[in-house]
């Protein structure tokens, strides 16, 4: 699903430095290099946003987790399990 977003997207030439052995490797495994180094890309810039996400909102998540350790979890008499 997300690989057809991405190759629907706007396409950007790029050249990319990669070890001889490794590319000669995956042309031998039939791996397309392009489309490989675009999911690596992709999970590189995922996790980049998400490390940062956390940064940002380091306060509100540790003052969320003191009013809980404080306070205990809203709504628990209401919880099934």
């Amino acid at each position: 699903m997300a690989t057809t977003q991405r190759s629907a997207a706007p396409r950007r030439p790029t050249n990319v430095s990669l070890p001889v052995d490794t590319v000669a490797a995956a042309k031998d495994l039939g791996i397309n290099v392009s489309q490989a180094c675009e999911q690596g890309l992709a999970a590189a810039v995922k996790k980049a946003q998400e490390e940062r996400w956390v940064s940002e909102n380091w306060e509100a998540i540790q003052s969320s987790n003191a009013w809980v350790e404080k306070n205990g979890l809203p709504f628990t008499k209401y919880r099934m399990f």
